[in-house]
């Protein structure tokens, strides 16, 4: 099903609240981004969601099942829920295949053999055939970060996070990476990502949520919250970055 339901999610680091009772639901196929000023919690709350933070307070619910307890093994949740990082954290001595298949190996036991016909069509997929016996430092930003994705598609999660991928690229090289996202929307995954993107919120998101402060200011269809804003901060927010 993968549906994702986060009620009063607390994250603090020392005497820092980044997250200050976090409430949202994600459901199945929906594409919601998460828009606000850097230090406003956004990618806090997708670090917890992936289980990479523990979170203080609060319960993060997958399906119904609490995933937030203490002491939970996060590796299986971490199949289900993917996440991509605007570093691509590639490792360089390795090709972009071996990349992509090193998760599969390690965690699943598949063979290099059983993974290569499909990892070689998720790369056909994302034009990236003629690519994948290249090594990181011989592709372009926008071609390692493609591969980044293609790795934690290749574990098949139900849910994806992006947190700003495309932040880190030259400006020409954001479209492509924004394509595999179109891609990926048309195909019904359930996606939850930090952006600066507007336009292409405004596009594709089924909901956009404003943060600010560690709590979610404003949320609501990209038609009522990037065009018709009722709350001050998310007025002020966007005629900045509008």
């Amino acid at each position: 099903m993968a549906r994702l339901v986060v009620k009063d999610l607390r994250k603090s680091f020392g005497a820092n609240e980044v997250c200050r009772g976090i409430n949202l639901t994600v459901e199945r196929g929906e594409m919601v981004c998460l828009i606000g000023a850097s230090g406003s919690g956004k990618s806090t709350l997708l670090r917890c969601l992936n289980l990479l933070e523990p979170i203080d307070d609060g319960v993060i619910a997958l399906d119904g099942v609490d995933i937030s307890e203490p002491g939970l093994d996060p590796r299986p949740v971490r199949e289900r829920i993917g996440i991509v990082f605007q570093s691509f954290n590639l490792f360089p001595h390795m090709t972009a295949a071996e990349n992509v298949m090193l998760a599969p190996r390690r965690v699943r036991g598949q063979t290099r053999e059983a993974l290569l016909p499909e990892i070689t069509a998720m790369f056909d997929r994302f034009g990236l055939g003629d690519r994948m016996d290249h090594y990181p430092d011989q592709l372009s930003g926008g071609q390692q970060q493609r591969v980044a994705i293609v790795r934690a598609l290749a574990m098949k999660p139900e849910i994806m996070l992006f947190d700003e991928i495309t932040s880190a690229l030259d400006p020409e090289l954001v479209g492509e990476v924004l394509d595999v996202l179109r891609h990926l929307r048309g195909e019904g995954m359930t996606m939850v990502l930090a952006t600066h993107e507007m336009g292409f919120a405004r596009e594709l998101a089924t909901k956009v949520c404003f943060l600010d402060g560690g709590v979610i200011l404003e949320e609501g269809p990209p038609d009522q919250v990037l065009a018709a804003p009722s709350h001050p901060r998310t007025q002020a927010f966007l005629s900045r970055v509008l």
